[in-house]
């Protein structure tokens, strides 16, 4: 009888690895186009840029002369590579934390309102919609120093004095662009702790409230810890994009005035593209890509152990 039983197992036995490789291939079919354009449109050109790096290249000629580390020696000796990184750190900073305290109050608002809340919704998030480019040119008529509107309502309202060139002032341009960026920015995030404040169970404040704790309470000792998750990733989404930055910078003060807002990413293109010296711009790209690398890694390992700790 064993013996018996022992033969019709076998044939089973044997068909279990023919339909593994059949799955494998399968699997291997539908994933190998995603995978040669990932690797024809990422993988090469990351290998190439990291090759370029290395060399003195403008980006026209055939000429790619190795030069070895001397573009990252050039870095880390350049006063206007060290601006650029300071201005990057502050707008990045900024953002990150104006952009996130905006979103929550917004989502609370929205989520708290009772009447009129779609059109709340469609208000805060219609600024994500434009183009970093459309943004720019909307802010840089907004404050500008002749016509803008901003400067002539301050007229009409008798703050004459507080009328400035926002945008060719070294005091106020950085402020401009970090103010403009939380506008459009601020509205994606909301939509994402506003689908966390929609997890959060309404008993929890109802028994608080019973319990006699006010609004703030309630938010600090329950909204504002069961946030956490949704807190890890409009942070990180907001630093990578803080410092990514660029549109904003190419159209409303093109690095000006001066250098005194030019971040990492458009002295890249600054370098790389107007003074022809793309092996060094290319050098300041993996410079950045491990910057931002490096504080990603940091931001989520610090902000994943908030959520436990929570």
């Amino acid at each position: 009888m064993s013996t018996a039983l022992q033969q019709t197992d076998k044939p089973l036995a044997a068909l279990k690895p023919k339909k593994k490789k059949q799955w494998q291939s399968y699997a291997l079919m539908f994933i190998l186009p995603s995978f040669l354009i990932y690797t024809l449109f990422v993988i090469v050109p990351t290998a190439g840029s990291i090759y370029l790096s290395f060399t003195s290249w403008d980006g026209i000629s055939e000429d790619m002369r190795y030069i070895g580390f001397a573009n990252f020696v050039e870095i880390w000796h350049s006063p206007r590579v060290h601006n650029a990184l300071k201005n990057t750190l502050v707008m990045t900073i900024s953002l990150v934390v104006l952009e996130n305290i905006a979103a929550i109050a917004m989502a609370i608002l929205v989520d708290k309102v009772r009447w009129f809340r779609n059109l709340f919704r469609s208000i805060f998030y219609f600024p994500t919609l434009l183009s970093g480019i459309v943004m720019g040119f909307v802010w840089a008529m907004i404050l500008n120093y002749n016509f803008g509107v901003f400067n002539q309502i301050l007229e009409a309202v008798g703050l004459g004095s507080w009328v400035v060139d926002w945008l060719g002032n070294p005091k106020y341009a950085m402020l401009s662009i970090i103010l403009s960026t939380v506008w459009k920015g601020a509205g994606y995030y909301m939509i994402i702790y506003l689908a966390g404040l929609q997890g959060i169970p309404p008993e929890l404040n109802e028994a608080a409230s019973i319990d006699g704790a006010n609004g703030f309470q309630q938010f600090r000792h329950i909204t504002f810890p069961l946030l956490a998750g949704s807190m890890t990733v409009c942070m990180v989404l907001s630093m990578i994009s803080a410092l990514k930055i660029f549109d904003q910078i190419a159209v409303m003060t093109d690095g000006g005035p001066g250098f005194e807002t030019e971040t990492l990413t458009y002295i890249i293109y600054k370098v790389g593209f107007g003074e022809l010296r793309q092996g060094f711009g290319t050098a300041l790209a993996m410079v950045l890509f491990l910057i931002i690398m490096l504080i990603t890694v940091i931001q989520v390992k610090f902000l994943r152990k908030r959520e436990v700790q929570m």
